[in-house]
Parts: C-alpha cells; sequence; structure tokens
C-alpha cells in the first residue's frame, strides 16, 4: 500500500498549474451515455475515480480513446448500450450513482448497484430516487441493487429537493434533459461543477436556464455531437492557497477563475494572507503570524466547501488563538482529527463542531489517511510539522488529486511516495 514520507517543515513557494475537476468530470462524463453522437471531453483530471467512471462507461458499451496524456477522451456510444452497473465498479465511488439518470432517460432501464466511497456520512441515494421517480422512474432495491425502469420517456415535472443535495440536482438535470416537456427543479445545489455540468449540456443543444436555485429544463429529443473542456478544480485551488500560508509561503496559482473560491480566499484574508487575484490566477503570500478564526461553518456554495474544511482545520491548528469549526454538510467529517493530535493539535470535538487552540509547532508523526480530503489535509500538517513524517493508506489522495506529489515537489516540499 502506497505511503509519503514527509521531511518539514517546508516552505512553499513558485507556482502551481490547477487541474481539471474530478467533482465535475463525473456528471459531465455520466451525462455523455445520453448522446447518440461521439463527444469529446478535455482537461480531464488523471485521478482513480475517473479511470473508475471511464472503465463504468466502458462496461455499459461506450467506446473510450484516450489521448498519450489521458487528459482528453473521446466518448462513442453503442447504438445498444448495456443498462448493468455491477457492484464491483460502483462499490468504490459515490459518484456512479449519477449513471441512473442518464440511463432511465435514454434506455429507460438501469440495474445499479448502490455506491460506495469516503466513509464520511450517510450521503443517502434517496433524494436521488425520489426525484427520478417524479420523473417517472419506478424502481425497487434488491440484493443492494438498484432496479429500475420507465414507461418510454421520462415527463416533465416540478421537483422540490427537501434538502439541497449536489448529486441529486446532477442526476435529475441530466435525466430531465431528454424527458418530454418542462421540468423545473427548486431548492438546487449551484456549486460551479453544477454549473459546468449544464455549460456542457446546453453547449450540446439541451434547454436549461438558472435562475438562482431553480433550475428549468426543457426536454429535446436528442443532444449534438459536441467537445467540451473541463473546469479547474477549486477544491485544490483552495489546498495550495491553504498551504501557502501555513510556513509564510509565497505561490501563484495559475488556470482557473478565482471567483469559485471567493468565500474561501475572504477567510484566508481574514488569518492574514495577503492575496491578490486576476481573471485566471491567484497571487498569495502566507503570514507571519496566523490569525485564528472564531467560527467558519462550512455550507452549500456559495459558503465554504465542506471538501475544504480538514485543510482549514490545519490551518487553524497553527493560529494563534482559539478557532472553531462547524461541519453543516457531512455528519462524519472529523475522522482526521485524531491523527491531527498525533502531531500534537489541540482540538476537542462536540457533535458537529471542532474548538482549536493553536499551537506553536507540530511534531513528526506516523499518520493514518481516512478519506480523500483528509489525507490531503495530513499532507498539510506534516509540510509544517518538524521532522519525518509519515501517511498511510493515500489510495485515498489518489481518488481526486491529481500529481499531487509532484506539484508540491515543485514548489518546496520534501516528499517522496514509498510503494
Amino acid at each position: 500500500m502506497d505511503k509519503f514520507l514527509i521531511n518539514g517543515p517546508c516552505k512553499i513557494k513558485g507556482n502551481v498549474s490547477i487541474s481539471g475537476s474530478k467533482n465535475a468530470s463525473l456528471p459531465i462524463l455520466a451525462a455523455t451515455l445520453l448522446f447518440d453522437k461521439p463527444v469529446v471531453i478535455k482537461n480531464l483530471p488523471r485521478v482513480r475515480d475517473i479511470n473508475t467512471m471511464l472503465n463504468l462507461l466502458k462496461s455499459l458499451g461506450s467506446k473510450i480513446i484516450l489521448s498519450r496524456d489521458k487528459k482528453t477522451a473521446k466518448i462513442i456510444n453503442k447504438k445498444n448500450m448495456k443498462t448493468f452497473a455491477s457492484y464491483s465498479l460502483v462499490k468504490t465511488m459515490r459518484g456512479s450513482i449519477l449513471v441512473l439518470g442518464p440511463l432511465i432517460s435514454k434506455y429507460h432501464k438501469s440495474k445499479i448497484s448502490l455506491p460506495g466511497g469516503c466513509l464520511i456520512g450517510a450521503r443517502p441515494v434517496n433524494y436521488h430516487l425520489t426525484a427520478l421517480k417524479k420523473l417517472g422512474m419506478k424502481y425497487e432495491l434488491k440484493d443492494g441493487y438498484i432496479l429500475a425502469k420507465s414507461k418510454g420517456k421520462l415527463s416533465g415535472t416540478t421537483i422540490n429537493f427537501p434538502k439541497i443535495s449536489v448529486g441529486a440536482t446532477e442526476n435529475s438535470i441530466i435525466a430531465a434533459c431528454l424527458a418530454k416537456g418542462k421540468t423545473i427543479l427548486k431548492n438546487c445545489a449551484i456549486e460551479p461543477e453544477i454549473k459546468d455540468l449544464t455549460n456542457f449540456l446546453n453547449k450540446a443543444g439541451a434547454k436549461i436556464k438558472w435562475k438562482g436555485r431553480v433550475c428549468k429544463i426543457i426536454g429535446v429529443n436528442s443532444l449534438n455531437q459536441t467537445e467540451y473542456s473541463v473546469m479547474a478544480d477549486r477544491i485544490m485551488a483552495g489546498t495550495f492557497c491553504i498551504a501557502a500560508c501555513l510556513n509564510q509561503g509565497s505561490l501563484e496559482i495559475k488556470n482557473l477563475n478565482p471567483k469559485i473560491i471567493n468565500s474561501e480566499l475572504n477567510l484566508l484574508k481574514k488569518v492574514g494572507a495577503r492575496i491578490k487575484t486576476t481573471e485566471n490566477k491567484i497571487l498569495i503570500k502566507g503570514p507571519k503570524k496566523i490569525k485564528s478564526i472564531k467560527n467558519i461553518k462550512t455550507k452549500e456554495f456559495p459558503g465554504v466547501a465542506t471538501d475544504l474544511q480538514s485543510q482549514l482545520m490545519v490551518l487553524m491548528c497553527k493560529a494563534n488563538g482559539k478557532s472553531t469549526i462547524t461541519e453543516n454538510i457531512f455528519e462524519n467529517r472529523f475522522m482526521h482529527v485524531a491523527e491531527l493530535r498525533r502531531l500534537g493539535a489541540k482540538i476537542n470535538v462536540k457533535k458537529n463542531q471542532a474548538i482549536i487552540r493553536g499551537v506553536n509547532k507540530f511534531v513528526a508523526a506516523p499518520l493514518i489517511s481516512s478519506d480523500l480530503r483528509g489525507s490531503i489535509a495530513l499532507v498539510l500538517a506534516a509540510i509544517s510539522a518538524e521532522g519525518t513524517s509519515r501517511v498511510d493508506r493515500i489510495y485515498h489522495l489518489d481518488r481526486g488529486a491529481e500529481n499531487f506529489e509532484n506539484k508540491l515537489k515543485k514548489i518546496g516540499v520534501k516528499i517522496k511516495r514509498l510503494k
């Protein structure tokens, strides 16, 4: 099992280019199941979750031609696609559920395993199932599989999500593209990755319009051949911004629109970072003394991203004074806390709130990853610790962080992967 050895503390300096977004790529790749004509998707990140989704599409009958750097995929669907998504492929990735909407919309049947992924919370699929049922899907759960079908085309309707859900919003938008008539989705998630999905679909001839958290879709008969480049990964951009703040670093972060991490940049300004932005670049200098923040709360976009909560916690551990972080999205997202304590962090957890008292230094220790974002946080903590830390189980990190150690090496981090 791969692991990282990190010699700290490291001062980060230089520039880093942000890869394509995993969280935008997955729904876009799932949506290619709607197409009869070839689709070309560019700027895909080379991470395990993308490989899983491409393998899932192959298993359903898609022909996939990858460019030499594997960042561009040409996808050609057969006339008679399969509609069975097996447990062996779906078990490792929560995003696999996103093939349900397009399969039902295009082929009117599907058998898909209930999905897996990081163990950071319940993330129930009932919001997906309830929404698709309103569009005309009938289903039953049997032996760990969703057995679904519809009588011909789905029919447009009004769906009011009881809770904001990224995945359910994506699945419903994709399914509604080929439905009869008009679908109105209310209380939608509006993350940039969802807007990227709808930009892709609209470029291919879909009729999707947004107004606040309401999404209106008018069904079309088919989608056109298209090429599309996936947006930059805002979570990795935020991660590198936080890394620059840990040891008075100085970093130029390229290839993204800074507006997509506006809430997080405002937080980093509060801790003392100096930040300049242009249309596609962030220049950030870490503070001499990191200021504490009393009440950080994760929230649906445009609030602070839950996927940056663990990285922000590392930063608050090095701040002067007391900070609090309230996790409002997932109920089990403090699994990294015990590992940070091994480095010397002072963190108390009460229900969904972490109370952090800043410490002068971290001392290196062996660490074990528990999930994708938590493992990234442990790497940041090891970068700012004195001595050599070992971070085990980095297969979590490989699911969503492209070329992470090489990017870190280029900006001054002493990191080595061991097999």
